[in-house]
């Protein structure tokens, strides 16, 4: 979406058996930049929680005054506070006045556990791999699958990680655009739906010797922006949409999961020093709000399903083992329960 930028830093190396603090490391950073000044021009922003059994620094400040005014990072549950910190470095960096003239901030930084693939207690995450995928964020194709945050990441058992999804939306009050990037790590094997095929199930016979995570159920992350002028209240309402198209894949959103959804609008600026006490927005009437919430379910369904296409065969810590998703297969199912 134009204006919205991405990067990634991908961190492989070493592998075999787990030696804490040196590796095998298969983590990373992911970046999500709304725009160039959002910190001197905060846009507007919603969330949701379905579960919470996972985090997203920062987000209870982004709930409460519904702006948002720093980069979005993700990366694996361990390191949300190395990344916090750098981000803290880099923000005030490039603004001095943070902590002193302008208000601290809290930078926004969510998690999943890739502790499956990953040394994730050796916390692998420096300052530098933070600034690097902050200052490589760009516009255009967004690179998916095991890259940046997603690097280690799992979804019903096979590989997974970054995935991404789009929509244009035509409605009577004109023409918008919504995305939806996700970093995903959720649910078990026989949860798995594409298109409402029980893809998970069909494909569970063919994976029985496969060493599984069994003491974690995973976590999503899920990310939408768009340029339709949305308040903070209608934002948070297209989050809880995005709920269901996680749920559309599989998830139930188990006792030990989290399910984190983020929004923001690049419709409107809201400047951070202003000569005066008010300041006009453009809003969207929520009678014309249906189509976004068709399409938040819709792209956040194929961002998973992405995600896991992109992914190919990985092995990490212990020789944990995530194979990619049988492409070939998958598709001869779909075809046998969706005949042409």
């Amino acid at each position: 979406m134009a204006g919205v930028k991405v990067g990634h830093t991908t961190l492989i190396s070493g592998a075999g058996k787990l030696d804490r603090g040196k590796g095998p490391v298969r983590t990373g950073i992911t970046c999500v930049m709304p725009h160039d000044t959002v910190y001197t021009e905060r846009l507007i922003g919603g969330a949701f929680v379905l579960n919470g059994a996972g985090e997203v620094a920062g987000l209870t400040q982004v709930v409460e005054w519904g702006l948002l005014e720093t980069p979005i990072l993700l990366t694996n549950t361990m390191s949300v506070g190395k990344v916090s910190d750098a981000a803290v470095k880099w923000m005030t960096r490039r603004h001095p006045g943070i902590g002193g003239e302008d208000d601290v901030i809290l930078p926004v930084v969510g998690e999943c556990d890739d502790s499956f693939l990953s040394d994730a207690v050796g916390r692998h995450i420096h300052s530098e791999h933070v600034y690097r995928a902050i200052e490589t964020a760009a516009g255009g194709p967004v690179a998916e699958g095991s890259v940046g945050a997603g690097t280690g990441m799992i979804t019903c058992d096979f590989k997974a990680g970054i995935g991404t999804s789009s929509r244009t939306i035509s409605a009577d009050v004109g023409r918008y655009t919504l995305g939806v990037l996700v970093l995903t790590n959720f649910g078990v094997m026989p949860n798995l739906r594409i298109d409402g095929v029980p893809i998970g199930e069909l494909l569970l016979p063919t994976f029985t010797d496969l060493s599984k995570r069994v003491a974690n159920y995973g976590s999503i992350i899920a990310l939408i922006a768009t340029d339709a002028p949305l308040l903070s209240s209608q934002l948070t309402r297209l989050c809880k949409r995005a709920a269901l198209g996680v749920g559309r894949c599989g998830s139930y959103a188990a006792h030990g999961s989290g399910e984190i959804m983020l929004a923001f609008s690049t419709a409107n600026k809201v400047p951070r020093v202003t000569h005066g006490m008010t300041h006009k927005v453009e809003m969207m009437l929520d009678r014309a709000i249906g189509p976004f919430y068709e399409a938040v379910i819709e792209a956040t369904e194929e961002a998973i399903v992405n995600a896991l296409c992109m992914a190919d065969d990985m092995v990490g810590q212990n020789d944990n083992f995530a194979p990619g998703l049988p492409l070939d297969q998958v598709v001869d199912l779909l075809h046998r329960y969706r005949p042409r």
